[in-house]
């Protein structure tokens, strides 16, 4: 099976850009009720996973930084902890599976690193379930 039958499309995912400040990440995190977003550079290409464990330690190791003063850092000045490898559109269904059992959803990306969408662990468990049990 190919994965792209798997892939929730860009369209229909929340991603932020790098450009944007702390303040509009921790918004969409909350909006959306998510721990981690995927994040897009300028170009749209796919630079990495924030979390919220990465705000949370860039709020306590930064001197002076609270809630009110936020918007005075943007995502590209926070170190993120945790890196959600991507694969690319043609990869093969074992190199996805091996990253779905670490990470909530895999980022997908074409030849380019142009960000497609993600596939969620949760789509994936429902399939094999669906298809071990029937």
């Amino acid at each position: 099976m190919e994965i792209s039958a798997f892939l929730l499309p860009k369209d229909q995912v929340s991603y932020i850009t790098s450009s944007i400040t702390m303040l509009e990440a921790l918004v969409q995190l909350e909006n959306h009720y998510y721990s981690a977003i995927p994040i897009i550079d300028e170009e749209g290409k796919y630079v990495g996973t924030l979390s919220e464990g990465d705000l949370l330690w860039k709020l306590k190791d930064t001197a002076g930084l609270s809630f009110e003063n936020m918007r005075e850092v943007t995502v590209s000045d926070i170190q993120r902890h945790v890196h959600n490898e991507s694969v690319e559109i043609r990869a093969q269904m074992e190199d996805m599976l091996t990253l779905a059992a670490d990470q909530n959803f895999v980022p997908v990306v074409d030849d380019k690193g142009i960000f497609l969408g993600i596939i969620r662990r949760k789509d994936i468990i429902e399939y094999y379930t669906r298809n071990i049990t029937d």
